[in-house]
């Protein structure tokens, strides 16, 4: 875990997997933590960078200050953890209050998303009497107290049957929790809704939840969707409040969807120059990028536009590989031909992550099947390069 000082607070965050995939910030719900996607993390990193953080008052976040919160405050946390990270565009995913956070990113920053996954969450949650009350309780009697009354709400009754140490465990995590935040988080809720600020937004929306919901239950996400000029929404069978804790595969398995570049019929009409411009940039470095598109001239201008259409939208793009696939491929085909772009693809294995140890056994796949020499030039340059440490 990592802190980042975010308007005079301590936020705690996590930044995990290699700077050249794809960025995934994700939004956990109200009384929780971070720790809610830990189980979605293995699915999700081959692919994604993916930026975790905990609430104000929650997890290791430190509490708020003077005033109220609102969704504004929230979605700058996010657009600041985001541009730490060194994205300019993001996918997210949100559940509950996250998903709060999802809309206003939508409403107000559809620019920054590739796409948005929103669970159990709606344009509105309850009533503005239901929070302000849950708030004062709060402020009277503590979280400590109150978890065993909220906790059971967020599971659906098979979840907590075949996981009983689950409602002891999220009920201490919500006891930790700061009181005066959760009560601001709950004011925010009933007092700022997104009615009528969602449409025409042009963001991918993809919603999902929980048949045994009671906190936002399927009509409150059938409201939304109207409010998303109908974009899909999905319920899942016997899942609560929250799917990534109680169903962690399957809610990996429809992100993982929703996050896929759709590339379409490349039989018939290839991929566009944008999809293959956006992963060149992703894997190779938007420095690296624009110093090849500024050296382009009237010769080599095409053939930049092919490579890019061919060699990163049709290829890199495609998601059958991972990327750390396509650079150990691609470096071991690189070596054993010589050629000039071995460096840029040594560089480019760093920032995918394979480990030395990877790179090594590439090398020495080029060793047996493309020749010794071929191999000797490979592990010399990658040494130029900075892979590997000195015998001391």
């Amino acid at each position: 875990m990592a802190f980042l000082t975010i308007n005079g607070r301590s936020v705690a965050y996590r930044l995990l997997g290699a700077e050249a995939n794809p960025l995934v910030v994700l939004a956990h719900p109200l009384g929780m933590s971070q720790a809610v996607w830990d189980d979605v993390l293995p699915m999700l990193l081959p692919r994604y960078r993916v930026l975790t953080w905990d609430l104000p008052g929650h997890g290791a976040s430190q509490p708020w200050g003077e005033g109220p919160i609102t969704p504004a405050d929230l979605a700058a946390e996010a657009l600041a953890l985001a541009e730490h990270a060194g994205a300019g565009c993001f996918h997210f995913a949100g559940t509950s209050i996250g998903g709060a956070v999802g809309q206003q990113l939508i409403a107000e920053h559809a620019e920054r998303l590739l796409t948005a996954t929103l669970t159990n969450t709606g344009a509105v949650i309850g009533n503005a009497e239901l929070w302000n009350n849950r708030a004062g309780r709060v402020r009277q009697e503590g979280l400590a107290a109150m978890s065993e009354e909220i906790v059971p709400r967020w599971f659906a009754p098979a979840c907590f049957e075949a996981e009983p140490a689950l409602k002891v465990g999220w009920c201490t995590q919500m006891g930790r929790g700061d009181d005066e935040a959760y009560a601001k988080l709950c004011e925010m809720l009933g007092r700022d809704t997104f009615t009528g600020k969602l449409s025409g937004k042009g963001v991918k929306v993809q919603l999902l939840g929980g048949s045994e919901d009671l906190a936002t239950p399927p009509a409150t996400l059938e409201a939304l969707a109207g409010e998303l000029d109908g974009a899909p929404l999905e319920i899942l069978d016997g899942v609560g409040h929250v799917p990534s804790v109680e169903v962690p595969e399957l809610f990996a398995e429809k992100l993982l969807a929703v996050l896929a570049v759709d590339l379409g019929d490349v039989g018939s009409r290839g991929v566009d120059y944008a999809t293959g411009l956006a992963t060149r940039k992703q894997v190779l470095g938007e420095a690296h990028v624009a110093r090849s598109t500024a050296n382009a001239s009237s010769l080599d201008a095409p053939f930049q536009q092919m490579i890019t259409r061919l060699a990163w939208g049709e290829l890199w793009s495609n998601e059958d590989l991972t990327r750390r696939e396509r650079s150990m491929i691609t470096t071991g085909i690189l070596a054993a031909l010589g050629r000039e772009e071995l460096t840029l693809h040594l560089k480019t294995a760093k920032r995918i992550g394979l480990s030395e140890s990877e790179l090594r056994q590439v090398l020495m796949h080029v060793a047996i099947y493309g020749g010794v020499p071929a191999a000797n030039h490979a592990f010399a340059l990658a040494k130029e390069l900075g892979w590997g440490e000195t015998a001391e």
